[in-house]
């Protein structure tokens, strides 16, 4: 299974992001003749809001309910439920994949998360809601610098 998100992860995810969308979009030429490359400010417009780690987030939480929805037999099953029985190193235990999915389906405050994945339909709301979620707290955090920047 893939792993956590770390923070530096999200951010080299994004820089790669833009990189990969000013050699898609190309050069733009001024008024005056002149050729430069897009700002970042400028790529955000071309996405519209589109965001790869919202689009992660919401494969995860797909990922995780359709294994939730595998027979108790199965390999991936047995593989999501297997404790190695070896030491472990001394220090912090790293996060594991299944924990960064369970907070955040701890931050949208879904209960009974095993039972609503069960059934396919609740679960495409809830996955949509985590992508709602995701949108309002970047929207949130725009608003709050916005305020900053103001006062």
């Amino acid at each position: 299974m893939p792993l956590k998100l770390k923070e530096n992860m999200i951010n080299k995810l994004m820089i790669f992001k833009r990189k990969v969308m000013r050699k898609i979009s190309g050069p733009t030429r001024s008024d005056d003749g002149y050729w430069s490359i897009k700002s970042n400010q400028e790529i955000k417009d071309i996405l519209k809001g589109q965001n790869i780690i919202w689009f992660i987030k919401k494969q995860r939480l797909n990922w995780l309910g359709h294994i939730e929805c595998m027979a108790k037999d199965n390999n991936v099953q047995k593989i999501k439920r297997w404790k190695p029985t070896s030491k472990r190193p001394i220090g912090r235990p790293k996060t594991r994949w299944e924990d960064d999915v369970l907070e955040d389906i701890r931050s949208m405050n879904v209960r009974n998360w095993k039972k609503v994945a069960q059934e396919r339909d609740s679960w495409k709301k809830t996955v949509e809601q985590a992508r709602t979620l995701c949108r309002l707290k970047c929207f949130i955090r725009r608003r709050r610098l916005h305020s900053i920047i103001q006062i």
